[in-house]
């Protein structure tokens, strides 16, 4: 069981965080909280609020009220110094295919400021078994490939929170368990906190420490993705999932 840790501490913070788009409200006061090492599953149906939370956690979307704070940073007021602290990698965000793995890794890095990049790139093709890789144009890389190498591209700066949107929807099972693997293995190893979107419920139940169902832009259910099912009387979190998205539950 992880060890409680002060709220100044937690990579990220979601405080009463609010969406409107005229007539229509995508999330409704939605907080959260995501610790240290903790993976976080953010599940929901299409349309439920999980991109509209994500693009605001990455400053993409302004909220209408509410907010978020990255590593007790507050993005609103100090943007580029909290998104410094954050990544994300999604199956939809490839990488551009004309560069190189080694180029991508090294454009990244310099964007991001990088210090001892060249270390720093070595270090992660090392990591993600790309070395052989690291003169082939990622356009040409197989998905497992193209995988490992965003992954890559995502911990260039060492982030305190990590956004992953999908992150083996592309890939066949072995790859897809590496992969689930290595996300483990940086969560326990490095600390970060990881928000972790998919539909794979078998993969959500192995990988996430505890998952959160948005419906219609609101939590709905929250908890441990072993037990929770079993709390609200169905038999796998895939079945939980299918009642939610067909006939949200009420809650208290």
């Amino acid at each position: 069981m992880m060890a409680a840790i002060s709220p100044q501490r937690f990579p990220l913070r979601v405080v009463k965080l609010r969406k409107t788009y005229r007539t229509k409200t995508a999330l409704e006061e939605l907080s959260f909280t995501v610790q240290s090492g903790e993976i976080l599953g953010l599940l929901g149906p299409n349309g439920a609020g999980k991109t509209t939370t994500i693009n605001m956690i990455l400053g993409v979307l302004e909220p209408t009220s509410g907010s978020v704070l990255i590593d007790g940073i507050d993005l609103s007021k100090q943007r580029e110094r909290a998104l410094a602290k954050t990544n994300f990698a999604a199956v939809y965000a490839a990488l551009p295919g004309n560069l190189t793995v080694k180029e991508n890794l090294r454009f990244f890095g310099l964007l991001y400021g990088i210090s001892s990049l060249r270390q720093r790139v070595e270090e992660l093709l090392t990591e993600f078994d790309l070395g052989h890789l690291r003169d082939a144009k990622c356009g040409v890389l197989s998905s497992g490939e193209q995988t490992r190498a965003a992954l890559a591209k995502a911990l260039l700066n060492r982030p305190q929170l990590l956004l992953l949107d999908e992150p083996t929807a592309s890939l066949d099972p072995s790859a897809a368990q590496l992969i689930r693997e290595k996300i483990k293995t940086l969560a326990a190893r490095d600390g970060c906190g990881i928000l972790w979107t998919s539909h794979n419920m078998n993969e959500v139940e192995e990988v996430c420490d505890r998952v959160m169902f948005l419906s219609q832009g609101r939590v709905l259910l929250e908890g441990d993705p072993k037990s929770l099912p079993q709390d609200h009387g169905s038999p796998t979190l895939e079945h939980l999932f299918i009642r939610v998205a067909r006939e949200p539950l009420v809650t208290p």
